[in-house]
């Protein structure tokens, strides 16, 4: 399990990168290095998180029977909405450069946010045991509401890393024309925050207590 985890991530990372090489149509791309060299580090981190707990591997490694329907269509759409936002940024940074060049220091700020967002996400999954990629009641593993470490401060740690990861995109790749995008893939993880947190409500014992007293879902003290 711990391999093929290891190998489906750095597949991942590759792959991604990859689309972006090849919308840029070049090799000699420094924005596409930048992404790729981000992406391993990141994917890396997640796997060294995760390594000694195949539980939580075996979870984020598969789509479960009992995931709800209207999360597998988000995250399908989600999926097409980065590539199309990797393919943006190559168009833009590597082919055409309708943007103009950016200063180092916002790809170094690119970089740092990707870093801390995934953090955030890494420190958000090794806290909640049930930390899953999809949204489903666990009844399988005994499900309960985690509410210790950051899930004291907001209901959904693990999606605001990804917002502050997303966020980094434009800046990574050097492209202001994959803010469009980005901000369509951020929209519909604010959608999924909300519906997750609604059905968490109806169907997870002592959940609705808990956000009661967490009162935020993502952002401190705004919502």
């Amino acid at each position: 399990m711990r391999t093929k985890f290891f190998i489906k991530t750095l597949i991942t990372s590759i792959v991604f990168s990859l689309i972006l090489f090849i919308s840029a149509g070049k090799i000699n791309y420094f924005q596409g290095w930048f992404f790729l060299m981000t992406n391993i580090i990141t994917g890396l981190m997640n796997f060294w998180t995760i390594r000694n707990d195949e539980d939580l591997m075996s979870e984020r490694s598969k789509i479960r029977d009992n995931a709800k329907s209207w999360d597998k269509k988000i995250l399908g759409i989600s999926t097409l909405i980065y590539i199309l936002n990797i393919i943006v940024a190559g168009l833009d940074s590597g082919r055409f450069q309708w943007s103009p060049n950016l200063h180092w220091s916002l790809y170094a700020i690119g970089f740092f946010l990707t870093i801390i967002g995934q953090i955030i996400f890494l420190t958000a999954r090794k806290e909640n045991k049930y930390f899953s990629n999809v949204v489903r009641i666990q009844t399988d593993r005994e499900h309960k509401v985690c509410d210790t470490g950051l899930y004291r401060i907001v209901r959904h740690p693990g999606y605001l890393g990804m917002t502050i990861s997303l966020i980094s995109i434009p800046l990574i790749t050097g492209s202001m024309w994959c803010s469009i995008t980005t901000f369509i893939a951020i929209t519909l993880l604010f959608v999924r925050t909300y519906l997750e947190d609604s059905t968490l409500k109806k169907e997870l014992v002592g959940y609705k207590e808990y956000s009661e007293n967490t009162r935020k879902r993502l952002f401190p003290l705004i919502w």
